[in-house]
């Protein structure tokens, strides 16, 4: 079973999560499949790509299982290693990449959404942060992302918030770009959008990309890296031990800032 699929039509690669059955959390699994497919996308011919995800959800975040294997040093490295190849590859990518978010996407999922070019999103649509909620901080670049979309005040306050945002909201705060109408989901208005696109420069749009995109390269590895080291530190407090702990039994977290 691959963990993410690859499909091409019309000079468009959609990449789809396909663990719905866990609202596509990511596990180690899950991340290899998505660097190899992200590396497939970056040497075809497609000028565009969608990243969406199979069932209910676009991505619930990181796997909690996941943050078991996390004790493992190595294990914990060969992860944050496919991460940031996979955040840099599509922030760099010479195409125009858009993700199509339905249903939630939280934590990892949502810095994954977030490289891209464009968001589209379902009205009903939940954003979130949600590191926080198990002691934890963004990671994927997710610093970068939220301070490039919402300024450092506003994503701040957004990360410690725990606030899941509606589309509208998201769309509103300037998270997303297109909000999808009734009579679309959001894979079908990333589509549209992408066949509007082929109608335009291309050439030139993506040229426009690589320029704003190369210039900030550094900065953004300064945060994955920045990201890694902090996520490990958090990892060995008690309040991300009591955090994990609080969401298995299904109940809020006593954090005492330790």
């Amino acid at each position: 079973m691959s963990y993410v699929e690859l499909e091409r039509n019309d000079g468009i690669s959609f990449i789809y999560f396909n663990r719905p059955d866990r609202y596509n959390a990511l596990h180690k699994e899950m991340f290899a499949d998505l660097q190899k497919v992200v590396k497939q996308v970056e040497n075809n011919d497609d000028q565009i790509v969608i990243i969406t995800g199979r069932g209910r959800a676009f991505s619930a975040g990181g796997d909690m299982e996941m943050l078991k294997q996390f004790a493992d040093r190595d294990v914990y490295d060969e992860v944050m290693d496919m991460i940031d190849d996979i955040v840099m590859g599509l922030y760099l990518m010479d195409k125009i990449v858009i993700s199509a978010i339905n249903g939630s996407a939280a934590g990892i999922g949502l810095s994954i959404a977030l490289t891209a070019d464009h968001i589209v999103a379902d009205e009903a649509t939940k954003l979130g942060v949600l590191f926080l909620g198990v002691g934890l901080v963004p990671d994927g670049g997710g610093h970068f992302f939220l301070q490039e979309r919402l300024g450092t005040h506003q994503a701040k306050q957004f990360t410690w918030s725990l606030k899941q945002l509606s589309g509208k909201e998201a769309k509103r705060l300037g998270l997303v770009d297109k909000i999808a109408t009734e009579e679309q989901r959001a894979i079908e208005a990333a589509t549209e959008l992408a066949s509007q696109l082929y109608q335009q420069p291309l050439k030139a749009i993506v040229r426009t990309k690589q320029i704003y995109h190369q210039a900030q390269a550094d900065k953004l590895r300064h945060y994955l890296t920045a990201e890694r080291q902090a996520q490990w530190d958090m990892r060995q407090t008690d309040d991300h031990v009591e955090g994990v702990k609080a969401f298995i039994e299904k109940r809020r977290p006593k954090f005492t800032g330790q």
